[in-house]
C-alpha cells in the first residue's frame, strides 16, 4: 500500500476514480457504509409520501434534495453519499444507482423505470476480478434515460439526449442525439 493510501480515505479515492483492490484494508468501510444505506431505503421504500422519500434520499446522499426532484420507490442504491441530483428530475420506479464511482444527475432529466445507473465495475482478469473500479457518470441536463436501460461506470450522457428504452451504454452519449441499442449507437440527431 503506498502512502497515499494511508492518509486518504476508501470513499475519496473512489470518488478519486481509483481501483479497489479486494484486499484493501479499508474495504470493510465500504460494506458498512451499503448496510446503513440499506437501513434508510428499507424505510424510503415503504412510504408513499413524496416529501417524506426525498427527505430519506435526501438523508441517503447527504445533501439537501429540492422539492421538485421526484422518486417513485421502489429504489435502490448502494451508498448514496456519491450522488448529486439536481431540481426537475423525476426518477420512475425500480431504479438501481451503484454510485461508489459517484453519479451526477443534472437539472430537468427522466429517468424510466428500472433504469441502472452503474458507477463501478470489476476487472476482467479472474486474479484481480475482485477488485472495485470506479467510474463516474454523468447525465447532463435535459436528457431521457428510457425504461430498462443501463449507464455503464465512466459514462457521460450530454445535454438533451436520448437513451432508448432497453440499451447499455458504455460510451459517451453526445449531447442532443438519440441513441439505443447494445452497445448502444447513436440512432438520429436531434434538431429541434
Amino acid at each position: 500500500m503506498d502512502s497515499d493510501q494511508n492518509t486518504t480515505d476508501i470513499f475519496e479515492r473512489l470518488r478519486n476514480g481509483e481501483a479497489i483492490p479486494f484486499n484493501d484494508p479499508e474495504a470493510f468501510k465500504m460494506r458498512e457504509a451499503c448496510f446503513f444505506t440499506k437501513g434508510l431505503l428499507v424505510q424510503m421504500n415503504a412510504s408513499s409520501d413524496p416529501v417524506e422519500i426525498r427527505n430519506f434520499l435526501s438523508q441517503i446522499t447527504g445533501s439537501p434534495l429540492d422539492e421538485s426532484i421526484t422518486v417513485f420507490t421502489p429504489f435502490y442504491i448502494n451508498y448514496g453519499k456519491h450522488t448529486r441530483i439536481g431540481k426537475n428530475v423525476f426518477i420512475n420506479f425500480d431504479c438501481v444507482f451503484l454510485d461508489l464511482g459517484g453519479i451526477t444527475i443534472e437539472d430537468n432529466v427522466l429517468i424510466a423505470p428500472k433504469v441502472s445507473l452503474l458507477s463501478e465495475g470489476h476487472p476482467i482478469s479472474p486474479q484481480s476480478r475482485q477488485s472495485l473500479i470506479p467510474g463516474h457518470i454523468h447525465i447532463k441536463k435535459n436528457a431521457w434515460i428510457g425504461a430498462g436501460a443501463t449507464i455503464l461506470a465512466g459514462v457521460t450522457i450530454g445535454e438533451n439526449a436520448v437513451v432508448a428504452a432497453g440499451s447499455v451504454v458504455s460510451k459517451d452519449v453526445a449531447a442532443n442525439t438519440v441513441v439505443g441499442g447494445i452497445p448502444a449507437k447513436v440512432v438520429k440527431e436531434i434538431t429541434e
